[in-house]
């Protein structure tokens, strides 16, 4: 998931890059109102945290150039302004939350994944590949009955192949879809398959059926199969 912080406060700004990033977000920052509009409609982005008080061009300003460009990302809207009229205005300006400064990371993030959430495609209730059970609506993951502690690319990866399970994912599937990056100008592969050898050993290590399987020269499938 890609994100863009667009913050003047360097010391704000680094301490939310660091701390998405740590949760396995593309998280990368934009210094002032003008730069984080142009990279929005340059660059798509799963969500924009946006500061209130920029210097030129403040957040209610970049929120209304942004909806009228028709750009849908969802916004949630850093601000010290806590009066009634000030939320009121915040919201009607298209944000799709606001967080109070100042604040715990905890709760930044755990706004920014109730605002992914509420943005990504509809999801059934629960998947389920054998033993393993996917819950998308509480980003939880539960194998054999015990939970499965995944960060959110993790989570997002393993979606994606419950999703597609039974059919072969390229790793330019997973780089446009995932990771929605499908034409950098490095690939992405060794990046992928840090992660994708991370979630095989969190889901997959110690059990007898193997559920993540490698198709040598083409790329990974989720299916049941006994291992050696």
């Amino acid at each position: 998931m890609k994100i863009l912080i667009i913050e003047d406060e360097a010391k704000t700004a680094q301490a939310i890059r660091r701390g998405l990033r740590g949760e396995g977000y593309d998280a990368v920052v934009a210094r002032t109102g003008e730069e984080g509009l142009s990279r929005l409609v340059a660059e798509r982005f799963d969500l924009v945290v946006l500061d209130w008080m920029l210097p030129g061009c403040d957040g209610i300003a970049i929120l209304g150039s942004l909806r009228a460009r028709g750009i849908r990302s969802p916004v949630l809207l850093l601000t010290a302004r806590d009066a009634i009229e000030d939320r009121v205005s915040g919201l009607d300006s298209g944000a799709d939350d606001y967080l109070l400064k100042p604040f715990a990371f905890a709760e930044l993030l755990a706004r920014v994944r109730a605002l992914l959430r509420r943005a990504g495609p509809d999801e059934p209730p629960r998947r389920q590949l054998g033993d393993l059970v996917l819950d998308p609506e509480r980003r939880r993951a539960v194998r054999g009955g015990q939970e499965i502690a995944l960060t959110p690319r993790e989570f997002d990866l393993l979606a994606y192949l419950m999703r597609c399970q039974g059919e072969v994912v390229t790793r330019h599937m997973l780089a446009r879809d995932v990771w929605r990056e499908p034409n950098r100008a490095t690939p992405l592969d060794n990046v992928i398959d840090v992660h994708l050898a991370h979630l095989r050993k969190k889901v997959d290590e110690g059990r007898v059926c193997r559920l993540i399987h490698t198709v040598r020269g083409v790329g990974i499938v989720m299916r049941e199969e006994a291992g050696p």
